[in-house]
């Protein structure tokens, strides 16, 4: 393996004669345990309450829950841009390498300018509804068109909402308070459900139950930005950093853009009548909150929680450690994802249970549901490995490299569904996600080679005991699940889930323990405590 010298590295990210030296945290650090299990706690509470808030969507008629997820789709495909991928992997290295003052200053310029650019946007997105609607829409819809466009004019102010909440959260990481941030998405998800229990069934307060949840998302976050003096005021005015930022942001609009191809590819396909049924969208959507929590709780919370330590160790050049902390962090979050992965893989019917509440769902969505999160299943590992690596690339403000290889990687997904789409149904969307992770993960994994040196023994080593585990976890859990009851309804479904999952996980447990790996000693620690 490359040992960069000790001297200032060559590919470091220069920060130009004008950048003070980094300040000091104003706040005592936390450990990164601390950190990582503070940002879990959060993320597993968003998870489970955003769980519970799709039961509740659910209930409503596949007619307006199709339409509903093609509409919200409009804002976030921007809020990747302007909200929180762009805003935190580019503002935190900038703002971390800036005195107390200035860092205030930066805040209330690049607030203000993102307001400004969210207002804008907004207008245009209620005018163009119906175009936007058209163009995500197969020809042949199997979903309403004129809900659809409805809902997406209604839903529009959440860019902005959402927008607002990322800078609150952005200041709040960035300063390492991980609580008060990380519980926010919660309060969304509990508003929503409250107004969607309470709100008449139809399609005018379905969508204002996704605003009510932007408006607490951003409301929670204010009492903790006045707390530790983090809260902007918003002004339409220059300063030195704004530039860096949006320097760094601006290689973002390709791979939103990549993105946006991808998300458009694939809505227009689950809409197409001639390949899927009603409720294909919703079954995608319920699938993809499954996904997400999976995902958000054992790839993203850990690589959120070092994000900023990584910033730090880039600013001060200290490469020894920059290097030593992504070999812990793929290590740690890998140990939590193999087994996941697997156990969603085979049992993918009785998570997607969870979502039937009444005994009379609709199997369209189950069916759907269930093959595509079989399929994302996989992709966990993969993109555990991407999730983080990109980050190391961000903390040293190499944007364009890591966002190259994002875009490439999407419409190379893009590419991937057309080919494997036809040929194994709904489990194809998934096995495309999977294969593009890989290719995206060793692509990054060369470049941070070459700039650093990356710690291939250690992750090598690591990932040849986790896989084998997690493949023994799933095929116990497979086995205990065929003579357990049929998945579909929301009590089956749990329960195979519970025992047959359960199973699966303490044999994976009992692996590790066995094999004395580091990341099971941690784990057992922390429980103790």
């Amino acid at each position: 393996m490359t040992v960069p010298p000790a001297a200032p590295d060559p590919n470091a990210p220069p920060q130009g004669p004008a950048s003070p030296a980094p300040a000091p945290s104003p706040v005592p650090k936390k450990s990164l345990q601390a950190n990582t299990l503070i940002v879990m706690a959060g993320t597993l509470g968003s998870r489970l309450s955003g769980i519970v808030r799709q039961q509740v969507i659910n209930l409503f008629d596949t007619t307006l829950t199709d339409a509903f997820n093609v509409a919200i789709k409009v804002p976030n495909l921007m809020r990747e841009l302007l909200a929180e991928g762009a805003l935190v992997n580019s503002f935190i290295p900038v703002y971390k390498t800036l005195d107390a003052a200035e860092r205030r200053k930066l805040a209330q310029s690049f607030s203000g300018f993102l307001i400004a650019i969210n207002l804008l946007l907004m207008a245009l997105g209620i005018f163009a509804a119906p175009w936007v609607v058209g163009l995500l829409t197969s020809t042949h819809a199997n979903i309403d068109r004129a809900i659809a466009i409805y809902m997406t004019q209604l839903v529009m102010p959440f860019l902005t909402l959402i927008s607002l909440s990322a800078v609150a959260m952005g200041l709040l990481n960035a300063d390492e308070h991980f609580r008060e941030s990380s519980f926010a998405p919660v309060a969304f998800n509990i508003a929503s459900i409250i107004a969607l229990l309470l709100l008449p069934n139809n399609a005018t307060w379905l969508a204002f139950g996704w605003l009510i949840g932007g408006v607490a998302q951003l409301l929670v976050q204010l009492p903790a930005l006045r707390r530790f003096g983090l809260l902007p005021e918003p002004r339409l005015g220059g300063h030195p950093a704004l530039g860096r930022v949006l320097k760094q942001m601006a290689p973002f609009t390709l791979t939103a853009g990549a993105r946006q191809f991808l998300n458009l590819y694939v809505t227009r396909l689950l809409t197409d009548a001639s390949q899927f049924k009603p409720g294909t969208q919703t079954g995608y959507a319920n699938a993809e909150a499954l996904f997400t929590m999976a995902n958000g709780l054992f790839v993203v919370s850990p690589a959120l929680a070092v994000f900023p330590r990584f910033s730090q160790h880039a600013a001060e050049g200290n490469w020894n450690e920059f290097r030593s902390l992504t070999a812990q962090t793929i290590r740690t979050s890998t140990f939590l994802a193999a087994p996941v992965s697997a156990l969603l893989l085979v049992l993918a019917p009785y998570a997607v249970s969870v979502y039937n509440l009444k005994s009379g769902f609709d199997p369209n969505r189950f069916e759907a549901g269930s093959g595509i999160l079989a399929g994302w299943a996989l992709a966990l590992i993969p993109w555990a490995l991407v999730t983080i690596l990109l980050r190391t690339f961000y903390a040293r403000e190499r944007t364009r490299e890591a966002v190259t290889v994002s875009a490439i990687g999407f419409v190379l997904e893009v590419g991937l569904y057309r080919l494997l789409v036809p040929a194994f149904g709904l489990f194809g969307f998934g096995l495309s996600t999977t294969l593009s992770g890989i290719l995206m993960a060793f692509a990054l994994m060369l470049m941070y080679q070459r700039a650093l040196g990356f710690p291939w023994q250690a992750v090598g080593d690591h990932l040849a005991r986790v896989v084998p585990l997690a493949l023994l976890s799933g095929i116990v859990a497979w086995l205990i699940s065929r003579v357990m009851p049929a998945p579909g309804f929301f009590l089956p479904g749990l329960f195979g889930l519970a025992v047959a999952g359960g199973a699966g996980l303490l044999v994976y447990l009992l692996g590790a323990t066995l094999l004395k790996m580091p990341e099971m000693a941690g784990l057992l620690r922390r429980l103790k405590r």
